[in-house]
């Protein structure tokens, strides 16, 4: 454990950036062998928007770095925050209680927020008007979004208490998990439901990227899959179910274009339907 805070602790740019282009190149390849849907799609072509926005989320991120790596400095040297103030904390303990609170703050908090403020849902909407889920769906996130997510993780290392090394090992886990969630890959339903218990698994994170009400508003983890158990947001969908997209901006081949995703954010507020369930 010691040997991997070290390393997170002083992870090289190059390597982040293998994390993010290896996982695409792995879960991409992988879809083209083990694929959920059969995409009637340019697969580059449906890449080039998703990939435009991964880029504005690592300018945006690597503009912000600094607040991140001066707030877990400060942490660090005061000993604030949650798991600086449990005594006697294992290394293990303090990592693996580092990393789940974040992904608490960080990715689930921060989700639940943007689909229950009309605003932030706006902002939201450009990551959900993938009409063709895939790995590269994953960093689908317009600018704004992308610093409304910094914010949230800034706040968590502020209340956790997390030095840059976990804040390093959660971005880390937090992209391969995001990546792997959104792949259009077709696990075995019995692998995929007992992953689920812990993790968040492909199945469960496409129930959330159902086009109607209730199902958007389900499912919101990243990481972990305890936190949408523990606050009642968990459903299940039969994938075979599953129609990617938003009712409200059914456009799929505007919703393929940045100029339009760009400006989606803006657009007057559309409530969207609700299909009731006896789930």
């Amino acid at each position: 454990m010691e040997t991997i805070i070290t390393y997170f602790e002083t992870i090289p740019s190059l390597h982040r950036s293998l994390i993010l282009v290896g996982g695409i190149t792995l879960f991409w390849l992988l879809e083209g062998t083990l694929p959920l849907f059969n995409f009637k799609y340019k697969k580059w072509k449906h890449a080039l928007p998703n990939l435009f926005f991964t880029l504005t989320t690592i300018v945006v991120n690597f503009g912000l770095a600094f607040l991140l790596v001066g707030t877990a400095d400060w942490v660090s040297q005061h000993q604030f925050g949650i798991i600086n103030w449990i005594p006697n904390l294992p290394l293990w303990a303090y990592v693996l209680l580092g990393v789940l609170l974040l992904d608490f703050i960080g990715a689930y908090l921060a989700h639940f927020v943007e689909h229950k403020v009309k605003p932030l849902w706006m902002v939201h909407l450009v990551h959900h008007t993938d009409h063709n889920v895939d790995t590269t769906t994953a960093n689908r996130h317009h600018p704004l979004e992308s610093i409304i997510r910094f914010a949230f993780t800034l706040a968590g290392v502020f209340i956790i208490g997390t030095p840059i090394a976990i804040v390093m090992l959660y971005q880390s886990l937090s992209l391969i998990a995001t990546q792997f969630t959104h792949a259009n890959i077709k696990m075995p339903k019995k692998w995929d439901k007992a992953l689920s218990y812990v993790l968040v698994s492909p199945d469960m994170h496409k129930v959330h990227h159902h086009y109607v009400l209730p199902y958007t508003d389900s499912n919101y983890g990243n990481i972990f899959s305890i936190w949408d158990r523990i606050f009642g947001t968990y459903m299940e969908l039969d994938r075979e179910n599953i129609i990617y997209g938003v009712d409200t901006f059914p456009d799929e081949e505007a919703n393929g274009k940045i100029g339009v995703l760009l400006k989606q954010p803006f657009h007057k507020y559309r409530k969207p339907t609700t299909v009731h369930t006896s789930d």
